[in-house]
């Protein structure tokens, strides 16, 4: 590894790339077998990884000299962003330990707010992450050669909190339930809460947030964090003693806007709430997808004071527009679909959004002719009563 270093970081190395980001990787592969001496290898490497942070990792995309292991290390990494909120909901404590250590993003971000201690047994890949962090000017950060489950094992030691982002992969496939992930965290609890009355863990976004509240102990949050409407993770926050209903707050980051929205709510919540239904008004709503992923599907209308169209039709309206975390949409009129409806729209284009209708995106373009982009939408749902078509311009 050390070599690998070392012919990574020469000057010339890094220049070439710096200045062959949208290279044709494979065509460098087959073209030489070496570059300056170097395994043209390990330099294909540090292309695709530097392509693939560019927007995920920007801190890491700008610095010169960043090292990237293999892409499957890069894959499960937090995005900065993501990273980034993890340290605000841990400000308040003090050192903690980065259980499942990996690219390192996290612990970068949390070493922001507190003295870290990093667990990962790839020894490889540890003296990458501790180059990186060296170069990005972190020094509160103690680095151990070891598995979760070692340093568990080892000398009882109170930490203010434990973190973990278990691998969700056997082998080469990718797995979601927390029994396939490494390490078992499930069975790891007892262990966990000896050293600390804190732990936070992440999940896969496609964990189910309710088995989650029943595998795991003493639940006090659930975050269903976005970046810009996508999900990208699910986070539980466990307190050793905590009874009671956890809180699930459904969270949207615009890194670019620096801005976040975010709702918190309880299943009892969501339970308990009740709808009024309505046909679309002129405005329409669709909640972003922490929302829907945090199951807010008549929380969010009793909240907002909001009808829904239907019981199964997770959209909402309203005649007067009040400010929403999601999209917003005015209705401009309602069409019937056919090959006249081409005329309704610039160009003949729309962004087909369907909700609760018996028909594809397809197979609306080919009865319409309609080609898929612009900026009008062509909104197609169902009351609790009858099908809808409309037109609409989106506002937010």
């Amino acid at each position: 590894m050390n070599q690998f270093l070392k012919s990574i970081l020469k000057g010339e190395i890094q220049d070439l790339i710096w200045s062959n980001e949208n290279a044709n990787v494979q065509e460098l592969l087959l073209k030489y077998r070496t570059i300056h001496d170097i395994p043209t290898s390990w330099i294909a490497q540090q292309i695709l990884g530097r392509r693939k942070v560019k927007t995920k990792l920007p801190t890491w995309y700008a610095t010169r000299g960043i090292v990237y292991p293999p892409s499957l290390n890069l894959e499960q990494s937090s995005s900065e962003a993501t990273a980034k909120f993890k340290a605000t909901l841990l400000s308040g404590t003090s050192a903690g330990v980065d259980l499942t250590g990996g690219f390192g993003v996290d612990t970068w971000c949390l070493s922001q707010q507190h003295p870290m201690l990093y667990v990962e047994p790839d020894a490889d890949l540890l003296q990458i992450v501790q180059h990186n962090h060296q170069l990005l000017g972190v020094n509160n950060i103690v680095y151990h050669q070891m598995t979760a489950e070692e340093f568990l094992g080892g000398e009882l030691e109170a930490h203010e909190f434990l973190y973990l982002d278990p691998s969700r992969r056997k082998i080469s496939q990718k797995v979601f339930k927390l029994e396939d992930c490494t390490p078992g965290v499930v069975k790891l609890q007892p262990a966990l809460f000896r050293h600390s009355s804190n732990i936070l863990l992440k999940t896969s976004p496609l964990y189910d947030i309710a088995q989650g509240c029943q595998e795991l102990h003493h639940v006090a949050k659930v975050f269903v964090v976005a970046i810009e409407n996508e999900c990208r993770e699910l986070l539980f926050l466990s307190k050793n003693g905590f009874i009671g209903e956890p809180e699930v707050c459904a969270v949207d980051i615009y890194p670019k806007l620096d801005r976040i929205d975010s709702i918190s709510l309880t299943i009892s919540a969501e339970q308990n709430s009740t709808n009024v239904f309505s046909a679309p008004l002129r405005y329409l709503y669709e909640p972003n997808a922490a929302i829907l992923k945090a199951g807010a599907f008549k929380w969010v209308a009793q909240e907002y004071k909001l009808a829904k169209l239907a019981p199964s039709t997770h959209l909402y309206t309203s005649n007067d527009q009040v400010d929403f975390p999601g999209r917003i949409f005015e209705v401009l009129e309602f069409v019937q679909l056919s090959k006249k409806l081409k005329n309704h729209f610039v160009d003949g284009f729309a962004n087909i959004l369907i909700r609760n209708f018996p028909l594809s995106v397809a197979e609306i373009k080919h009865k319409t002719g309609l080609g898929e982009g612009g900026t009008q939408y062509l909104i197609c749902g169902q009351t609790k009563t009858e099908k809808f078509t409309l037109l609409a311009e989106r506002i937010k």
